[in-house]
């Protein structure tokens, strides 16, 4: 189990991109030849998170099964409103942006306490949330890490690039460690919590509300270069037992919307599947460059894509 302040655990991690993974953090908790048994090990609760529809097809299925201490269900029952702030969601109409390029300066980290929700501030959106299509630009400034606290975002899963300092992101599915040059995807629906373990934290975070991350196809580079799957890691299974008020804050049709637990609900004890959250090492990505003439397009520098209806439009 990890501590409410997960600073000092170490985060532990499986390689691979999309694999089907399991893990437990206490032997004997993943069921065996079976999904959602009678009576789990340790009196654990079986739930299933779904990523893509039921009868998706076997490639693009999208779902993991987790072995908690307290079901999901649990919780107070009243959902309220929260603060917004400066989060925004697309179709955005509120404002009137000129058209032409845009520039401005980087965006100072605040003096006073400031949380992962309180500190996000919308820079773009495109398409609609609501029809899962397209995407929100956001810069994230923060200086506390987030105590008594999570969250989940059901528009979109979201992409983490940090610019200045490191991330500790605790989630239902284990512990991620980021700092500068690394980046972490946390999928749609998942629980997790913001911590700074080493002081105040400035980056960028991307919400896509379409298709979910995935590899972009190398067409006639081959087999190998730009981002390859054994790079990317998914962390081991890591859990709370904190029998402690905490408030789940989630983000749904643009708005925000918190309940509260008489626990963490970050205590997932062993999980399987192929749905669960990431990071990446940029420096491991191999760029295609021109060795001849002519001007390459800026695609051999995707890492991650997200695919549309329309083929090789993201």
């Amino acid at each position: 189990a990890v501590s409410r302040n997960a600073a000092h655990v170490t985060a532990g991690y499986m390689s691979g991109f999309g694999n089907s993974f399991e893990t437990e953090a206490l032997p004997g908790a993943l069921p065996i030849g079976r999904n959602p048994p009678q009576r789990c090990a340790y009196g654990l609760y079986a739930e299933q998170l779904s990523g893509s529809p039921f009868t998706a097809p076997r490639g693009s299925n999208e779902r993991s099964w987790l072995y908690r201490i307290r079901p999901s269900v649990r919780h107070s029952g009243r959902f309220a409103k929260a603060d917004i702030g400066l989060w925004r969601t697309a179709p955005c109409t509120e404002y009137d942006m000129p058209i032409g390029q845009l520039r401005w300066g980087p965006m100072p980290i605040p003096e006073q306490d400031v949380t992962f929700l309180q500190g996000i501030r919308t820079m773009t959106t495109a398409g609609d949330a609501n029809t899962q299509a397209g995407m929100a630009a956001h810069v994230y400034l923060i200086t506390r890490s987030m105590v008594d606290q999570c969250f989940y975002d059901a528009d979109g899963e979201l992409l983490f690039v940090p610019q200045q300092g490191d991330l500790r992101l605790v989630t239902e599915f284990g512990i991620i460690d980021i700092e500068p040059g690394e980046i972490a995807v946390i999928p749609r629906g998942v629980k997790f919590r913001v911590e700074v373990p080493k002081g105040p934290a400035r980056g960028y975070l991307c919400e896509n509300y379409g298709g979910a991350f995935t590899l972009p196809e190398r067409g006639p580079i081959g087999a190998n270069c730009l981002a390859n799957s054994r790079d990317f890691l998914t962390p081991v299974a890591a859990y709370e037992d904190v029998d402690r008020p905490t408030e789940c804050v989630q983000k749904y049709g643009g708005k925000l919307w918190a309940t509260t637990f008489d626990h963490s609900p970050l205590d997932v004890v062993a999980w399987h599947g192929n749905y669960a959250p990431c990071r990446y090492d940029t420096a491991r990505f191999n760029t295609i460059g021109t060795v001849s003439f002519d001007h390459p397009d800026p695609s051999i520098f995707t890492v991650l894509t997200s695919p549309s209806d329309t083929p090789g439009t993201a």
